[in-house]
């Protein structure tokens, strides 16, 4: 019965994992669904990713599993989705999953009408039934019952279910959430706070970078010491725990524990961009050398292995190689002792935290450790009679060892497809990196990146394309795809002075606003205007994994109406965190990025114009002045350089005074009167005395 499916001449990793399936796998295509109707069958839709560890394992359980395949291909038309390929279908039936049961996840299992109303949702399902989840070798002969003999309750029940979904994201309009929304995300956040470990919540512990940047900004604009210490705090404990990749740099998923001791060992690049971000502005924010430095490791990560084609970076890495979760990133204490010298071995040892028996508990009988740290590298040399910077260096030295050793495994799976919107934000994550650490690497690997997508990626009328791989462009975009691309260019411009990012991510912007835009009640919805609806076009803005569509977009648009002058911009800002105000107001610490944005919009913010040569010294100083601080509420220009008509010609009259560098800065449509001394101009944006 083996055999290959429909899915072999699909570009999604995913898909042709599943390729080889005895189950008779369809891709999501009108085929499929024409199917299901001339053969009377209801659809068994299953979505997941190439990197999602549940996912492999119920593919192991059943999907590869003839007597499974057998009962699925008799009652069902099986489709399969990649939700990184298709996260709009993911997001409409991941719904109705969370309305039916309470809860979602991954792999989602959805059992629909051939006109993709569905009756029934869970999501791992094992072969047989234990544990109180239903197996399939049990579930599908009842579904196949029901289909035959109560199919009219099947399908009353299928529509009330879409109706429902259609109805459970109407959002609440009022006025501008203000700034008491930031006070009370402030005070949820310092409710959940884990004072001794780090992080909201109890185990699972998920990194969620869009808190901590949400913390700083509320720190930087009220002085609240909490704010920081509860963002430092995290920032520390995860780059210590076992979350981090101690050897080979990244940051796993999350954590399952409330430790950040035991991750779930996949790796993702929007987890990467984002917490990079994270460590830089934390960095501006304290000038705490760790949080640069772990910045640039992950960085280094991302360059090293997910570097892609043309300049692209992929999306994942999986956490199972040789069949076992984290098998790769695991060591026994006799490996490290074979590895390393005596007293290298030593040192490691008490560093990593690594025992006889192992640390992890899932690989006990393997006597495994999952590195990492329970005391600063200070603490650590005073324990070991060393010197701090001899420990620093010696680590360095046994780390390399270590990762060449790892190398010569067998790598987890990498998911070698790219997504505009993932690298969109590592786009941004690079600029952002250049501008506060001044490496010229991180700024021509995001101009790289952003130049195929320029060139590849956007069509002839200005739309954005969601998915590349192996040379194909697939997927019209979603407003992901915009806001976190913006996002990036407009880092890049900020990176750079190359008016042309600007002139794209303004030009993407009104494209956003003309296909997505709610006219009936504002915000973003994930598809566009001329793309196919199922059951109903999704329109969100709580901040999960990643931001929102909704929220980055808010910051783009008001970040792009400061830079170009376009007031609009800025109404369509204020419009769309109007748009989600109610939701906002009962539960802002959901929408933390929203606040992000909110906070620029609440302002004062500032635009500074900085008159003078590039490549002088005196305008790199005044750059850099303004670029070593956290500075959140600023944007900064240069005026055009030539004569050609640009989006930042209202700037033209910014000029230097004297032949030197010069600062303008300017509120509110009010400029202060020009500097060309750095510290005075700090002193104009801070209200402090500069240096």
């Amino acid at each position: 019965m083996t055999g290959i499916n429909r899915l072999a001449a699909e570009i999604s990793p995913y898909l042709q994992q599943h390729a080889g399936n005895p189950v008779a796998w369809f891709p999501w295509n009108d085929e499929a669904f024409e199917t299901a109707r001339s053969q009377d069958k209801p659809i068994f839709l299953s979505i997941g990713y190439s990197t999602c560890h549940w996912c492999h394992v119920m593919a192991h359980e059943c999907f590869e599993d003839e007597e499974v395949a057998r009962l699925m291909n008799e009652a069902f038309i099986p489709v399969k989705v990649d939700r990184e390929e298709l996260p709009h279908i993911d997001a409409v039936y991941m719904n109705v999953c969370q309305l039916l049961t309470g809860s979602g996840g991954w792999p989602l299992t959805i059992i629909m009408t051939p006109d993709k109303k569905p009756f029934f949702a869970a999501t791992y399902l094992p072969k047989h039934s234990r544990q109180g989840l239903i197996g399939l070798m049990e579930l599908i002969p009842l579904i196949g019952r029901a289909w035959q003999t109560t199919r009219a309750d099947l399908l009353r029940s299928a529509e009330e279910i879409s109706r429902a979904v259609a109805h459970a994201r109407s959002e609440t309009c009022g006025d501008d959430p203000g700034e008491h929304a930031l006070h009370q995300a402030f005070q949820w956040l310092s409710g959940t706070f884990s004072s001794a470990y780090g992080g909201f919540g109890d185990a699972p512990k998920f990194p969620v970078p869009h808190n901590i940047m949400f913390l700083l900004r509320y720190a930087e604009r009220t002085g609240e010491g909490q704010a920081l210490f509860m963002a430092e705090r995290t920032l520390d404990a995860m780059r210590m725990g076992g979350i981090y990749d101690h050897i080979g740099f990244g940051f796993h998923r999350y954590a399952t524990d409330r430790k950040w001791l035991v991750p779930h060992f996949e790796k993702m690049l929007y987890d990467q961009a984002l917490l990079a971000i994270a460590y830089t502005e934390a960095f501006l924010a304290t000038a705490r050398t760790g949080y640069k430095k772990t910045a640039e490791e992950i960085i280094e990560y991302v360059l090293r292995d997910l570097a892609g084609e043309g300049g692209l970076f992929f999306s994942a890495e999986d956490a199972d190689s040789e069949g076992r979760e984290g098998k790769f990133y695991l060591w026994t204490d006799s490996e490290l002792r074979s590895l390393l010298g005596k007293e290298d071995y030593a040192i490691a040892r008490k560093a990593y935290c690594c025992a006889e028996a192992g640390n992890f508990p899932e690989g006990r009988a393997q006597q495994e450790n999952i590195l990492h740290l329970e005391d600063t590298a200070g603490g650590i040399a005073k324990n070991l009679g060393m010197e701090e910077e001899t420990l620093v260096r010696r680590l360095e030295q046994i780390r390399a060892i270590l990762l060449a050793h790892r190398s010569r495994r067998v790598r987890p799976f990498r998911d070698n497809k790219a997504l505009t919107d993932w690298n969109g934000l590592m786009i941004a994550a690079l600029a952002k990196a250049y501008q506060a650490f001044g490496n010229e690497n991180h700024v021509r690997a995001a101009q790289r990146a952003a130049t195929f997508i320029l060139e590849r990626m956007v069509s002839t009328e200005g739309r954005l394309s969601h998915v590349f791989r192996a040379g194909e462009v697939r997927t019209d975009a979603l407003a992901d795809d915009y806001a976190f691309f913006i996002w990036g260019l407009i880092e890049l411009y900020e990176a750079t002075f190359d008016p042309a990012y600007l002139d794209a991510a303004l030009g993407l912007a009104r494209t956003c606003i003309e296909h997505y835009w709610d006219h009936e009640q504002g915000g973003f919805f994930l598809t566009a205007d001329d793309a196919g609806v199922v059951l109903s076009r999704t329109k969100d803005a709580h901040d999960g994994a990643l931001p929102s569509a909704n929220s980055v977009l808010v910051y783009d648009l008001a970040r792009l109406a400061r830079m170009t002058g376009d007031d609009e911009l800025g109404h369509t800002a204020h419009q769309t965190a109007r748009a989600f105000s109610g939701s906002i107001n009962s539960s802002p610490a959901a929408y933390t990025f929203m606040l992000a944005g909110l906070d620029f919009l609440l302002g004062p913010a500032q635009e500074i114009v900085i008159a003078g040569s590039p490549e002088s010294p005196d305008t790199h100083e005044m750059l850099r002045a303004l670029q070593r601080r956290f500075l959140p509420r600023t944007v900064v220009m240069m005026p055009p350089r030539d004569k050609t008509r640009s989006v930042l010609d209202h700037a033209r009259d910014k000029v230097p005074l004297g032949n030197r560098a010069t600062a303008y800065v300017c509120s509110e449509k009010t400029c202060r009167p020009p500097t060309t001394v750095p510290a005075e101009m700090i002193a104009l944006v801070t209200g402090r005395p500069g240096d």
